[in-house]
């Protein structure tokens, strides 16, 4: 079983959902321990750490979505330095936890250094929550 936590474009009901909706055997909102980020190019970032993000668990039973989910991320799961010029993102192991706080076990999220968020302009969502017209 491959899990993504997603809070962004990807969650469903958004945009980009679209490129694993017909991949997805369930959904579970959930949320992990990460400061989310409006980037001023219209998507989010999060860095792990004390933060709440809010977003959705998506299972699936096939790895190849992570091939798509790394190309559309735009990140190279062989680059060698973690987080190097051309990744946008890096695919990272991440707990999830359902609205409880109750553990959902590990899951896959991609996320940014504090310092390409800062470059990049970004803007704290303060709610946690994600929405194409933020920040809050």
């Amino acid at each position: 079983m491959i899990r993504v936590f997603v809070y962004g474009t990807l969650k469903p009901g958004e945009s980009n959902y679209y490129l694993c909706a017909e991949r997805v055997i369930s959904t579970q909102s959930a949320i992990v321990h990460a400061s989310l980020y409006h980037l001023p190019l219209g998507y989010p970032a999060i860095v792990p750490g004390d933060g709440i993000t809010h977003g959705y668990l998506l299972m699936f039973y096939d790895a190849e979505i992570l091939e798509i989910l790394d190309e559309y991320e735009q990140h190279d799961p062989i680059e060698i330095e973690p987080f190097g010029s051309s990744n946008d993102y890096q695919r990272q192991e991440i707990e999830a936890f359902d609205l409880n706080q109750v553990s959902l076990g590990i899951a896959w999220a991609y996320v940014m250094t504090q310092e390409k968020i800062d470059r990049l302009n970004g803007s704290l969502v303060s709610s946690g929550i994600w929405q194409k017209n933020s920040p809050q």
